[in-house]
Order: structure tokens, then C-alpha cells, then sequence
């Protein structure tokens, strides 16, 4: 809970029909926080987002941006928000420039200071080189970095973002990851990804939802302490020596399971302590005393897709079960 939240929900739920897409979801974002909005394919996520920015109204609940209520001052809320929908629709016969300032008018900027945030916005992201060029000539990536110049064209104090680097070759992801750390001190910004080491990267918190509800809300770090891998020790050795040691291994005091992955010649041994267990030096000193040689060992802090996957349902499995229900 933030004192001075610039996005703050309470019981959000939206409902299609006898479908209930987001069920009382609420959370509060702060300035300098960047929240990465995690879930599967049908959780809510699109839904949620489009309740927090006022473009879908909420079958229950309140939305307050920067403490003005969306749904009794929309106008005002929406000032001080930018919003980067899913798929970034945009008018393709304008140039990027003409829909940039299309933008920065309907945002009240005019004249000069429309120029310069129109200038500050392309140059942010990139597209001073394609400002001339109508929008349906751009590849997938740049459209992606026109959907965001027109985000943060006007300077929000709250960004709310829905899948930023979609489309994004790896020099691209990076230079939004970097315009979105530069950003953060200055505003509330909240992020769905489906790119987990994008949270670790940029993310000073995470919320996991799935089927609507709110399964999981803290720091990466604290989500990866709930992972079965926190605090598993990595052991990397030559695979001609992997039998060798799991024998030797097997019945060391504290052990609970070993995980073997072998590749190019290595094998990967992860061992799981039981709980609050310490097996590090006992581990090495009995691969010692086999004469086998480690490579390389380390201590996991845990895995953010493990947390995910044990937090949230399947939606493959889902889609499996639904078509063979239609089916039948």
C-alpha cells in the first residue's frame, strides 16, 4: 500500500456475460515504481489494464489516477496518463509525424510546445529517421516504438503499457528498456510481459494474476524465493563424470533431489536441500574426495518462471481441454 499512489484500484472486476474476466483485483502503483503485470493468455491482464485507463468501464470498482477518480473525471484522469494498448493501433495514412502531433493536440499541446514534445517523443524511441514516412510503411518494431511516442508525448506522470518490446528486435528491446529506466524515478509505470527476464530487469515489483484474481504481489526477489530452486545449489561438471557423482552424492545428509541436465559435454547437476538446509561445502568436499573436478558452482536465488508456472493454470492445457469439448 502506497500513500501517495499515482494508480490505485480497489475490487476492479469486469464481467462478459456469465464470464467474470477480472475478479475484484485491486493494487496500488507509486511514483518510481515500475510494476511488471504478469499472467497467462486469459488471465485479465488486457481487460485490467483497459479498466485502469477508463477505456472499458469496470462492472465493479474504482480507479484513481495521480487521486482523480477515472470514472466520475475521465478527462482529467486521462491527463495525466499514457497508455500503450495491445496491438497499438494507429492511423496508417498519416506520416509518423502528422499522427504525432494529431496526438500531442488531442493531448492540449499546441504549436511550439507541441513540436518540441513531438521531437522529445521520436527521439526518445528512436524514429527521428521516419518521421516523414507514412505509417503503413513501417515494419512491425518501428509501429511498435510510434505506439509508444504517442504514450509518452505529452509526459505523464503514469504509463501503463501492454506488451512495449512486442515486436522488438533485441537492439530495440533494449533501447525501450532503457527509455523505461530512465522514466521510472520520474512516474508510475506499469507493464504486462510476457518476457520474464524483462521483470528481473526492469521491474522494482511483480503481480501475477491468473483467472482474474491476484496470485502473487512482491519484489522479483521475493517472488524468486518462493521458487523450489531458491537456494539450490548448482554444481557443473564434465558429463563423462555425472554417474560418478550422483552416486556420490546420493545420501549426503540434508539432500532432498538432484535435477541432472547435460549439453555440449557438461552436465548440470542442481541439488535440492531440504528446507533451511546447507549442503554447499558438503557437496564439494565429497565430489573432492571422488577426485572430480568442478567446474563451476553457485547458489541459486531461485526462478521466476517456476513461481509462474506453479501459480498459474496452463492455458495450452486449457485450449486442449476446450477443443475437445467443442468436438465432442
Amino acid at each position: 500500500m502506497h500513500e501517495n499512489s499515482l494508480i490505485k484500484a480497489r475490487g476492479l472486476s469486469r464481467a462478459f456475460g456469465p464470464f467474470l474476466a477480472v475478479d475484484g483485483l485491486s493494487l496500488d502503483v507509486g511514483k518510481g515504481e515500475v510494476l511488471g503485470f504478469l499472467g497467462p493468455n486469459g488471465a485479465g491482464k488486457t481487460t485490467s489494464m483497459k479498466m485502469l485507463t477508463g477505456f472499458l468501464p469496470a462492472t465493479a470498482g474504482d480507479v484513481e489516477i495521480c487521486g482523480i477518480d477515472i470514472k466520475k473525471n475521465p478527462v482529467a484522469a486521462r491527463r495525466h496518463l499514457g497508455y500503450l494498448p495491445e496491438g497499438a493501433p494507429l492511423y496508417d495514412d498519416m506520416t509518423v509525424d502528422a499522427f504525432l502531433h494529431f496526438i500531442a493536440r488531442a493531448r492540449g499541446l499546441a504549436g511550439d510546445a507541441a513540436d518540441r514534445a513531438c521531437q522529445r517523443a521520436a527521439r526518445a524511441v528512436n524514429l527521428l529517421s521516419v518521421l516523414g514516412q507514412p505509417i503503413d510503411t513501417l515494419s512491425k518494431g518501428y509501429r511498435r516504438r510510434v505506439g509508444l511516442a504517442q504514450a509518452i508525448v505529452h509526459d505523464p506522470d503514469v504509463l501503463i503499457l501492454d506488451e512495449p518490446t512486442d515486436g522488438l528486435d533485441p537492439n530495440q528491446k533494449y533501447e525501450v528498456r532503457r527509455l523505461i529506466e530512465q522514466m521510472a524515478p520520474h512516474k508510475a509505470i506499469l507493464i504486462s510481459t510476457h518476457v520474464l527476464e524483462e521483470v528481473e530487469a526492469l521491474c522494482t515489483r511483480a503481480v501475477i494474476i491468473d483467472r482474474g484474481r491476484i496470485v502473487a504481489d512482491g519484489t522479483p526477489s521475493e517472488l524468486k524465493s518462493r521458487s523450489r530452486y531458491h537456494h539450490a545449489l548448482m554444481i557443473e561438471i564434465d558429463e563423462k563424470d555425472a554417474a560418478q557423482s550422483r552416486a556420490a552424492l546420493a545420501d549426503l545428509p540434508g539432500l532432498s533431489d538432484i535435477e541432472q541436465l547435460d549439453g555440449h559435454g557438461l552436465s548440470r547437476l542442481t541439488l535440492f536441500p531440504e528446507k533451511g538446509g546447507d549442503i554447499l561445502d558438503a557437496a564439494r568436499q565429497r565430489l573432492g574426495d571422488q577426485g572430480i573436478m568442478i567446474r563451476q558452482i553457485s547458489l541459486e536465488a531461485g526462478r521466476l518462471d517456476d513461481v509462474f508456472r506453479a501459480l498459474t493454470h496452463n492455458d495450452l492445457e486449457q485450449t486442449r481441454i476446450s477443443t475437445t469439448e467443442d468436438a465432442a
